[in-house]
């Protein structure tokens, strides 16, 4: 439930000194009477007349020396003056009460000497009260006295997770010094006991009054235009060091702990939106399923391995031809999740021999195929790989989940196989509407997902980018106008899920959102790094590769696009011409075997009529 926190007043300030100070009143009166009484008090005398008598003189004084409107959080040697001077003046105008009405019997034998009691356990009551708040904070805050003075922003859940653990850390690098928040109710409140300083807006300026080393950003819903939002207001400070809390989907169980805390980077910036996706669609694709992943290894496939093993599956078979990759993968899954059936299979999926004896084993219900070559220049130098991969080893991998009867195959597919300008694209094509075709053969529906560039994956520009910088530059860049479609891995693999549950047989594309020019995101992560793009590090344009374009494309001319129950899911309604396919194909087998590049390039181009060679600057 989330938390709300109590935003102090004026008013409530002083009604609650205040009646705190009548409760002290009395404790102190009959604290007095006790000691000179040697805690036997007369019945004669009748302290609750008395201290109402003291509350009636007090009071007044005390909100002559304004001992309700001050802030005692920072209260210092002036204010517990100004509390001295307030306890002395009552205290003077009660001996005066007391004497002045004595002949009227109300104060008979009332000793003197418990006035000098009462002020002496007065000052120490008051001013014990007033500072209390300041002596605790000053006590849970001694541990964290040498870490770096942190501004956090977010004074939600999120942030008093993280205050909460930064105060039970031995020796924690970070001091909680305040928060920031845009909720006006927050701002001036108190979250385990540190102050919400003010706006986002006023980062600068808190940055400046409290010698801010380090700002953390401790909101896990965030989307990127938030947290872009929150770095403009931080670039008008002198702050370089920023941490942030991963996303929703990178914390275990929903807790912020010490441990989520990272350097802020390009993928928090333009790759962190956060999907709705339906459970209750998902879980029947997965709970109790058999679930095969290929290309379990590589960025995206892993990110399915990591999401399906939330799903309860009944096992997960996880395959791919990297044992490295395969062997961390294991490793990262089963330090949280050491109960789930998760077996490393090392296979190449161009082998069917290999492909037939894994499904015979496993007899997998569900069919994740991440498994390809990706890489664009690459491709284009060895265009009899990406046809061996991403035609035949899918093929292979569809058709053994047509023979031993998966419900579904789901194939990772890329925006690249929208007239496709490059062989990578092509291939990746041809695979959409050969297992388009499969779906009437069998009980299997076969479904591909397509979609663009996702932030942070192996080999893709930001990796690039980071190292260069790393090193001091140059940052290269292809071109200043180049734009792509950048959408976060976790957010990719959570739609391919989806689209997963709601498919039979279709291909889908997911919403890429708008697309960015490659030149801004350089400049930005050269900013992260706490450089001026230009100034520190040099930006080189290094010219259009061989099948890049300077615009990717969602949908060709014939395409029209369906919306589906989720509102980033499209269904893509385009095929090719289906006269001779598999034959062409197949003909692609004796090609690659020679490794006949110019007529895979041309076969290529039978099959796909909307393939152009070359790259697509225009």
């Amino acid at each position: 439930m989330p938390m709300i926190p109590f935003k102090r007043t004026r008013y409530s300030r002083a009604f609650f000194f205040l009646l705190g100070d009548i409760l002290l009143f009395l404790l102190s009166l009959y604290s007095s009477f006790s000691l000179r009484f040697d805690w036997d008090i007369p019945p004669s005398h009748n302290i609750p007349l008395f201290v109402s008598i003291f509350i009636v003189v007090k009071l007044p004084i005390f909100f002559l020396f304004r001992l309700y409107s001050m802030s005692w959080i920072f209260a210092g040697v002036h204010e517990l003056i100004n509390i001295g001077k307030a306890v002395t003046l009552s205290s003077m105008c009660t001996a005066i009460v007391v004497y002045v009405l004595n002949p009227y019997n109300i104060f008979t034998g009332f000793p003197r000497s418990i006035v000098f009691l009462d002020y002496i356990l007065s000052i120490f009551l008051i001013s014990l009260f007033r500072l209390s708040k300041r002596l605790y904070l000053h006590a849970i805050n001694k541990s964290l006295e040498n870490g770096k003075r942190t501004l956090i922003v977010g004074a939600g859940n999120a942030g008093e997770m993280i205050v909460r653990n930064m105060r039970h850390e031995v020796d924690c690098e970070y001091n909680p010094i305040g928060f920031v928040d845009d909720n006006e109710e927050k701002v001036k409140s108190f979250i385990q006991g540190v102050k919400v300083l003010g706006f986002n807006k006023d980062i600068p300026r808190i940055v400046d009054e409290f010698d801010v080393e380090t700002i953390l950003i401790a909101i896990p819903s965030a989307s990127a235009k938030e947290i872009q939002k929150i770095m403009s207001h931080v670039r008008e400070s002198t702050i370089k060091n920023v941490k942030i809390i991963p996303g929703l989907g990178k914390i275990i169980n929903g807790n912020v702990t010490i441990s989520n805390i990272k350097e802020i980077n390009i993928e928090d910036i333009i790759g962190r939106e956060q999907v709705c996706v339906n459970c209750n669609d998902v879980e029947p694709l997965i709970k109790n399923k058999k679930v095969l992943i290929t290309g379990a290894g590589g960025s995206i496939g892993s990110e399915i391995v990591r999401q399906v093993v939330n799903y309860d599956p009944k096992m997960v078979i996880a395959l791919d031809i990297d044992e490295t990759e395969l062997f961390n993968v294991e490793r990262e899954i089963r330090a949280y999740n050491q109960g789930v059936a998760l077996i490393p299979v090392i296979a190449d999926i161009c082998d069917i021999t290999k492909i037939d004896i894994i499904f015979k084993k496993f007899m997998p219900d569900i069919v994740l195929h991440s498994a390809a070559y990706k890489h664009v220049p690459i491709m284009e130098e060895y265009p009899e790989e990406a046809v061996r991969v991403n035609i035949f080893g899918t093929m292979n991998v569809a058709k053994k989940s047509l023979k031993y009867k998966a419900e579904k195959f789901v194939m990772i597919s890329t925006d690249k196989a929208v007239s496709p300008v490059n062989v990578m694209g092509a291939t990746k094509r041809v695979a959409e509407e050969l297992i388009r075709g499969l779906s009437e053969n069998g009980s299997t529906k076969f479904i591909s997902v397509r979609f663009g560039n996702v932030v942070g994956s192996r080999g893709s520009a930001i990796p690039i980018f980071h190292e260069q910088i790393k090193k001091g530059g140059p940052v290269t860049v292809t071109h200043k106008d180049m734009e792509r479609y950048f959408m976060s891995i976790p957010e990719a693999v959570t739609l391919v899920l989806q689209a997963g549950a709601m498919g039979n047989g279709e291909v889908f594309m997911l919403d890429m959102g708008e697309p960015l020019k490659i030149l801004d995101v350089a400049k930005e992560m050269i900013r992260l790094h706490g450089f001026e793009p230009d100034k520190d590090i040099p930006i080189v344009f290094t010219g259009i590769r061989k099948g890049e374009k300077l615009f990717e494309e969602l949908l060709t001319s014939d395409e029209t696009l369906k919306p589906t129950s989720h509102s980033k899911i499209f269904k893509s309604y385009n095929v090719l011409p289906s006269n001779g396919i598999l034959s062409k194909v197949e003909s692609l087998k004796k090609l690659i075997q020679n490794c006949d590049r110019e007529n895979i390039i041309e076969k290529l181009r039978e099959i796909v009529p909307d393939y152009r060679t070359g790259n697509g600057s225009s």
